[in-house]
């Protein structure tokens, strides 16, 4: 019997499903993480511009804030509306250095949340 000839197809090795599970995590988990640095990016910038738009001008109306000596604490009035605006700490060192009723000091530090 003459000899057959064979034919032999070759079969390109296919990921097993594990193997493509892992790989479709995988590229996820590195999109996830793209899109997440790009977020926080986005985020710290808009941070930044609103920061700009918004320092030193008054809550209320909007006009910009001059900074005014009161004793040796710097407060930022506004010329428009009159507002007074108190960074951290600085009502403590007003009601610490001015002379005022016990009353009115009393009030402060109620507002300031100290017992007196």
């Amino acid at each position: 019997m003459p000899a057959r000839a064979e034919t032999i197809l070759f079969m390109p090795n296919l990921p097993s499903e594990n193997e493509e599970r892992f790989f479709k995590e995988h590229e996820l988990k590195l999109r996830m993480e793209h899109l997440q640095r790009e977020q926080q990016a986005l985020a710290e910038s808009e941070k930044r511009r609103l920061k700009e738009l918004h320092f030193m001008h008054c809550p209320k109306c909007g006009q910009k804030l001059t900074p005014e000596n009161y004793g040796n604490v710097e407060v930022d009035v506004c010329p428009s509306c009159k507002g007074m605006w108190l960074d951290a700490q600085e009502l403590e060192q007003i009601v610490e250095n001015t002379r005022i009723s016990k009353t009115f000091r009393n009030f402060l530090n109620t507002l300031l949340g100290h017992r007196t």
